[in-house]
Order: structure tokens, then C-alpha cells, then sequence
């Protein structure tokens, strides 16, 4: 995406259209933009094209409402300018989500023995078969899963089994719910959006924890020290 394309997601976001589908015409955003309005025509079909807004077209001008993909976008922006400009004075960042079940994917990728063996020897323990998945509702926390995600982190290396090939993985230390020691994993190929927290621990998180779909769990991940990565 070209950097001037965020900025017409912005301004759309200013005028309303993560909330709902907004009329806006090219006219009016050329002037808000400062540029053409064959170039803002341009931004807005590139912005469809990669989803992260929904174009409805009329004779006068058109209807535009911003994705999840386009939500997430502007978070991960906001995440890094904040990172940049104003760092966590805290030692650590903490968000809540609801346990769900999921497709059982985690515990796909974790029991794969390319994954399972760098489990061992860069986690220090072989992860339970299975993750725990919470689903983010609040605003926050799904900004700090955004902040979470730009974190260094320890990576499990993809491979090749002979048929397919496994992309990588990133952990991340966690406390979960203030008593589990475990950690965050970002899967690079998944079928779940950035609204999605995945956990592993050496236990079971839902037995040690007494959890059921719709537990609120709160996870905390601590920050690197200045200077290192």
C-alpha cells in the first residue's frame, strides 16, 4: 500500500466510516487530501482491492465503509507511532479476551515435530497439545495485540516436511491470568484475524485455570529491556 493511501484511510476513519458506510465523493476528498481526483479514484480502488474497504458506487459519488482488514491496518500504524513516540512506561502490556473454541489449528502447528523440537529447546518446554484462544471485544485490548505483535519475540523457525511447507512462528513470554507462565503465539499463516489471541503453556490452560467458552482471561507480556532485542 502506498503511504498516501493510509492517509485517505485515516481521513475516511475521520469522517466516520469505521463505524458506518459513509457518502463521499471525490471532490470533497481531492480537497481534503490536497491531490487529483483521478489520483484519489485510484487510492480508493487500490484500497478495495486489498480490503480494506467496501466501495458501494453511485452516480453522484459512493458509499465506503471500512473493513476489519482496514481496522487493523490503522492499529498496527497506531500501534508503531506510539512505540515510537511515547514508549510503555510499564514493565509490561496487558490485554483481556474471552476463551473460544477454536479449529483446533494451534494444536495442528505445535505437535509438528519441525515446531515441537525448537519448543523444547528455545521455550524450555514441550507446550501442551493445544492452544488457548481468546477473542478480543474491547478496543484496547485489541490495539495492544497490535503493540504485542511488533514486539521482538522468540522465533520457531518454518520448515519443509518433504510435502508441505510450515511458515514460522513468533512467542512471546506471558503470564496468563496472573498464574501460568506460558506464551503468546503469532502464527504466520492462520485462518484467525488480528481480533484473536492464541496461548501455550506446558499445562492445560483451560483444566489449570477451571476455564469455559466466554471465561474472561487477562494476559500480561512483559516489555524488553531498553536496549535489547
Amino acid at each position: 500500500m502506498e503511504a498516501r493511501e493510509w492517509f485517505t484511510l485515516l481521513k475516511l476513519a475521520e469522517l466516520g466510516a469505521l463505524k458506518h458506510p459513509i457518502f463521499v465523493t471525490t471532490t470533497r476528498l481531492s480537497s481534503e487530501l490536497g491531490c487529483s481526483q483521478q489520483t484519489v479514484s485510484r487510492w480508493l480502488r487500490s484500497l478495495s482491492k486489498g480490503g480494506y474497504i467496501e466501495r458501494k458506487v453511485e452516480l453522484r459519488g459512493e458509499y465506503v465503509k471500512i473493513t476489519r482488514k482496514g481496522l487493523e491496518g490503522l492499529l498496527k500504524v497506531q500501534s508503531r507511532l506510539t512505540l515510537a513516540l511515547k514508549p510503555p512506561k510499564g514493565r509490561f502490556l496487558t490485554l483481556e479476551g474471552e476463551v473460544f473454541t477454536g479449529f483446533g489449528e494451534g494444536a495442528y502447528y505445535i505437535t509438528k515435530d519441525g515446531y515441537r523440537r525448537q519448543f523444547m529447546s528455545k521455550l524450555g518446554y514441550k507446550p501442551y497439545p493445544g492452544t488457548l484462544n481468546l477473542k478480543l471485544t474491547k478496543p484496547g485490548s485489541l490495539a495492544v495485540r497490535v503493540e504485542m505483535e511488533n514486539l521482538p519475540g522468540i522465533i520457531i523457525e518454518g520448515f519443509h516436511n518433504g510435502t508441505r511447507t510450515y511458515g514460522s512462528l513468533k512467542c512471546l513470554p506471558a503470564v496468563i491470568d496472573g498464574k501460568v507462565e506460558g506464551h503468546v503465539l503469532f502464527i504466520q499463516r492462520t485462518h484467525y484475524n488480528a481480533s484473536v489471541v492464541e496461548l501455550i503453556s506446558p499445562l492445560n490452560l483451560r483444566e489449570t485455570l477451571k476455564l469455559k467458552d466466554g471465561s474472561k482471561v487477562k494476559v500480561k507480556v512483559p516489555l524488553p529491556e531498553a536496549g535489547k532485542s
